[in-house]
């Protein structure tokens, strides 16, 4: 199959950005990876996991397939609204969080930065870990999922890289 050469450009639209990543969230971590491996022949995985700026704790686990990052995502405390508050309460679930868009270069950020404010687009949140990466969540509504926009540094293209393929 022959496909259209990439262009980018956040710019003209928020989904003008290479998209990467799709993105789930659990309230059980070890049972969505145990999905993820009977069902979809997703096993390999590498776990980031860490405080969340308002105090509570984020757990990661990502893993390529081709091209395109799986996540699976869980949080808990303070500030887990962002990652865990779409789940139904009280049953084991998984679902789609967000799609994953990689940013190239500090002018693209910029113009994306520029067309969230332009649009009036709802930012979630906004973080810096310089010599790592740069990331923002922004609310789609409509779609029933958030975009999350990743520009990563040196050390965080570093990362991606050692996630495992499966």
């Amino acid at each position: 199959m022959k496909r259209p050469a990439a262009v980018y450009n956040p710019a003209a639209g928020l989904l003008r950005t290479e998209q990467f990543q799709i993105a789930y969230a659990t309230n059980d971590m070890d049972r969505a990876r145990g999905l993820f491996e009977q069902r979809y022949g997703i096993g390999a995985f590498k776990r980031l996991e860490g405080p969340l700026p308002s105090g509570g704790h984020i757990h990661v686990e990502l893993a390529w397939v081709g091209n395109t990052l799986y996540e699976l995502l869980t949080a808990e405390g303070p500030g887990s609204d962002l990652y865990v508050g779409r789940l139904p309460a009280g049953e084991f679930s998984v679902r789609h969080h967000h799609l994953g868009f990689l940013v190239h270069s500090d002018e693209e950020w910029s113009s994306l930065l520029s067309e969230i404010e332009r649009r009036d687009w709802e930012l979630l949140s906004k973080s810096s870990n310089p010599g790592f990466m740069q990331s923002c969540f922004v609310d789609a509504p409509e779609l029933g999922h958030y975009l999350e926009y990743l520009f990563p540094e040196p050390a965080g293209l570093a990362f991606f890289e050692s996630v495992p393929c499966n």
